[in-house]
């Protein structure tokens, strides 16, 4: 789509009809991330002052979704699955395999132009970092974050996610 504005337009600076042209126009592709894992990498990368992991998610849920940090802020409210109809959903834990089908249906060499991902040491380290720190949690805590990232949960394959249970 020709861009008319500056390379750091956002989408809702266009009108409606650029934004239908410009999203008609695009292999659109989301990466996704079970949200209790993007709460751990940010706990983290120290983007909390908390202590404690338990006082950094109840510092999340205090200040509720409005003024969550994009970090882990809910994807469905910042990528508007319902609004944008995407190509390809990627999840993390899956990144060789999605990328080398997405460079393939683009008529890329897939092969040479992944890096190694070492997928299944992450999915099994998150999964343990993961109940490790769900264990920290206390069950209102718990239950707050499922409602949380309730819509997340709904639209998004994380079937093995710690706040689905």
């Amino acid at each position: 789509y020709p861009r008319q504005r500056a390379p750091e337009t956002q989408l809702g600076e266009f009108n409606l009809t650029e934004i239908e042209a410009m999203l008609g126009s695009y292999t659109k592709v989301l990466f996704v991330r079970d949200p209790f894992q993007r709460l751990i990498s940010a706990f983290m990368q120290g983007m909390g002052s908390s202590p404690s992991f338990s006082s950094f998610i109840q510092d999340v849920l205090d200040g509720g979704q409005h003024n969550a940090s994009v970090t882990w802020k809910p994807l469905v409210s910042l990528c508007r699955p319902c609004l944008v109809q995407y190509d390809y959903v990627v999840v993390f834990g899956f990144l060789r395999q999605e990328l080398g089908h997405l460079l393939r249906r683009a008529g890329l060499p897939a092969g040479s132009l992944l890096p190694k991902f070492t997928d299944t040491q992450v999915r099994w380290t998150y999964s343990w970092l993961s109940e490790q720190m769900f264990s920290e949690l206390s069950l209102q805590q718990k239950k707050q974050l499922s409602r949380f990232y309730r819509w997340d949960l709904s639209a998004f394959p994380f079937s093995s996610s710690l706040l689905t249970s």
